[in-house]
């Protein structure tokens, strides 16, 4: 049982396990902010350009069962707005995270001075070596 406890410790204490944990709950609060942005300010905007259309209320009634279609599109623009954030997210972070590579490139590709002159040496040995045999 103990050993049980010990490999959850350390599967927890991974970073990517924990890392993944941060996703989720930074998530689930943008998604709320996004839902209030949708619900309570680009819907009512909406409603009112199509002529004080409420879309919380569209609905279509048959027989005993309510189809609430209004809540849809207003669900559908969520979607799509919490999906244009994350694209542009990614975007975002994958142009910092390519300069970074960049730089990182640049920095290996650039030798110390004391580099070249030993680069140098070693090839003035090699040509002095192969004239004289």
């Amino acid at each position: 049982m103990s050993k049980m406890i010990q490999e959850f410790k350390t599967f927890i204490a991974r970073g990517n396990v924990m890392d993944l944990a941060v996703g989720v709950i930074m998530g689930g609060a943008f998604g709320k902010i996004v839902t209030s942005l949708v619900d309570n300010i680009l819907m009512p905007f909406i409603g009112l350009a199509l002529r004080g259309v409420n879309f919380s209320n569209l609905s279509i009634k048959f027989k005993d069962a309510t189809i609430q279609y209004g809540l849809f599109i207003q669900n559908i623009i969520d979607f799509l707005i919490v999906s244009a954030c994350i694209f542009f997210l990614i975007k975002f972070v994958n142009k910092l995270t390519h300069k970074k590579e960049e730089e990182k490139k640049d920095e290996e590709v650039k030798k110390s001075d004391e580099v070249l002159l030993l680069e140098e040496i070693r090839d003035l040995l090699k040509a002095q070596e192969k004239g004289s045999k």
